[in-house]
């Protein structure tokens, strides 16, 4: 009689049906997430909740995959038990830009390689992960600094978001809750330096001090991609890895498994960004451009960490917002 009433509990709250799908698979599918995440939940309730969701996400991406149009995949992953909205809430910060970006380019507009990939010139350090903190924007910031050292002294090192989250906020950033990758920059520069991962490691919570490390390298400056340009991007792609703000609050962003994403980012009238990462290079498969964009949600979610995005849109924006506020740090 219990198992009978737990089956009508599982059917009615979750909206199962035996034509769907049998209710051991659901279960199955579920303990096996749980297990393999090392999900704990407080109380019965809220794993009946969490089960849930899971099942309505678990059938989504079943049904996205199914559709052989599109030109990407999808995969349960460890937001799998997680709202949209709950998932953007944890993972996903970055400060709106209030002001007019003011152009920089340094560089000079010229014609440019067709296909670059800055993992295979080793400027690119492995994924990272911010975990449940709004940390992004340092990812980001890292990430070009990272590439730009690389590319200047023929050395890969790995620097410290750590020390941009507790020692940038004079410049306006607020560590886990949110910041940007140019305040980033300023700082660095203010400091005259960054620290190194190794030195200065991650905590994924807000520190109330600024550490003392030793500041293994400096910029003399930042400089702001042309917006609304994926033609500048792909200029200043070129020669370094890019930090880029996306928008990246939905389902298909959350779930990303490989492929080119052309999905869908969110309303294209409003393009609210909300995630910092790195472009860290651009390409052509089956006449279909692409850029190849490295985030900080470990190796598990999407293409061992990275996402294609569709580039050379009908958004002047970019898919995602990705040519509305582009940057990247610059030293004599």
């Amino acid at each position: 009689m219990i198992s009978l009433i737990f089956s009508f509990i599982l059917f009615t709250t979750f909206g199962l049906s035996s034509t769907d799908q049998n209710l051991s698979e659901y279960c199955d599918n579920f303990d096996i997430f749980k297990e393999q995440y090392n999900k704990v939940y407080t109380s019965s309730e809220e794993e009946l909740y969490r089960r849930k969701v899971f099942n309505n996400n678990y059938n989504r991406i079943q049904e996205h995959n199914r559709n052989e149009e599109n030109s990407f995949q999808l995969e349960m992953n460890q937001f799998g038990d997680l709202l949209s909205h709950e998932f953007h809430s944890k993972n996903t910060y970055y400060h709106l830009r209030e002001q007019p970006r003011i152009s920089r380019n340094t560089f000079v507009e010229t014609d440019v390689v067709d296909e670059i990939d800055w993992r295979s010139q080793n400027v690119v350090t492995p994924i990272k992960n911010q975990e449940q903190c709004g940390s992004c924007w340092a990812f980001s910031t890292t990430g070009s600094l990272e590439g730009l050292n690389a590319i200047k002294t023929g050395k890969l090192v790995s620097f410290s978001e750590q020390q941009l989250m507790d020692c940038s906020r004079p410049e306006g950033d607020e560590s886990c809750s949110g910041g940007l990758m140019d305040d980033g920059f300023q700082y660095v520069i203010d400091a005259k330096g960054i620290c190194t991962e190794e030195s200065y490691s991650y905590e994924a919570h807000d520190e109330d001090s600024c550490k003392v490390c030793d500041r293994v390298m400096t910029i003399t400056g930042f400089t702001d991609v042309d917006e609304n340009n994926e033609d500048a991007l792909k200029q200043a792609v070129a020669q370094l890895p890019v930090s880029v703000a996306i928008q990246a609050n939905t389902f298909q962003f959350q779930f990303y498994r490989n492929g080119i994403f052309t999905g869908n980012c969110g309303y294209p009238s409003s393009y609210e960004l909300d995630h910092g990462v790195l472009v860290v290079g651009y390409g052509t498969e089956d006449g279909k451009d692409y850029w190849i964009v490295k985030n900080s949600w470990g190796t598990i979610w999407g293409d061992k960490g990275y996402i294609r995005l569709a580039r050379n849109v009908e958004e002047k924006q970019g898919k995602c917002g990705i040519a509305m506020q582009a940057s990247f740090p610059v030293s004599k």
